[in-house]
């Protein structure tokens, strides 16, 4: 299974891969036309693997906030959250390689109370300041037990585009799909410190939809 945001792009490569197959095939008789498909083959390859949305299975239970991103925890730290949250809070960053799978998932159920999206710089995505300084989205979710969870998209060095599909006053699902961050990014999951057991550590390796951060105090 594919990414939905990805059809145009996956579209695109392979019209023009198969183009440039079919022209060297015609114009090019020499044995450097091998190296033109292997390396048009392998473009073609990374872009698809790129796309690639594997199903997944979320755990069950309305206090578990899960994680939104295939990745690595790069950063756990106390903050003081005064978007959405305007409260102590715990911050998980985790970063995506171009390597990762790129679709993002909702980390709890909740109606979508606050959406924005912030244009910015383009970062490394595991500089701490990426967080409020490069282009980003932000969404902030009114869990059933009316406690808050923000949490952002952010675009890195190599990722220059953020794609979401939801919109203030949704009823998000834990586990379900909204959105994507194109070749390698970071995304952020604040949580109330009074209300927030930590499941995680640094360095932890995460899969949207299916690890646990941690779990809400009910």
């Amino acid at each position: 299974m594919f990414a939905r945001e990805g059809y145009p792009t996956m579209g695109l490569v392979t019209v023009i891969t198969i183009l440039v197959f079919y022209l060297t095939a015609t114009f090019i008789h020499h044995p450097i036309s091998y190296l033109i498909y292997l390396v048009f083959g392998i473009i073609w390859g990374i872009v698809i693997y790129f796309f690639r949305d594997p199903e997944r299975t979320s755990p069950e239970g309305s206090e578990l906030v899960i994680s939104p991103a295939d990745g690595k925890v790069v950063l756990i730290k106390e903050i003081h959250e005064d978007v959405y949250l305007k409260e102590d809070a715990v911050q998980i960053s985790i970063f995506l390689s171009p390597l990762n799978v790129h679709v993002n998932r909702n980390p709890v159920s909740g109606k979508l109370e606050y959406l924005k999206y912030h244009p910015g710089k383009y970062l490394m995505a595991w500089d701490e300041n990426a967080s409020i300084e490069n282009e980003r989205a932000d969404f902030g979710v009114l869990h059933s037990s009316g406690t808050k969870i923000f949490f952002r998209q952010i675009t890195g060095f190599l990722a220059r585009r953020i794609v979401y599909h939801i919109k203030e006053g949704d009823e998000l699902i834990a586990g379900e799909r909204f959105g994507m961050m194109k070749f390698g990014s970071r995304m952020d999951v604040i949580v109330p410190k009074s209300v927030f057991k930590i499941n995680v550590k640094e360095g932890a390796v995460t899969r949207a939809g299916e690890s646990i951060l941690g779990t809400l105090d009910l």
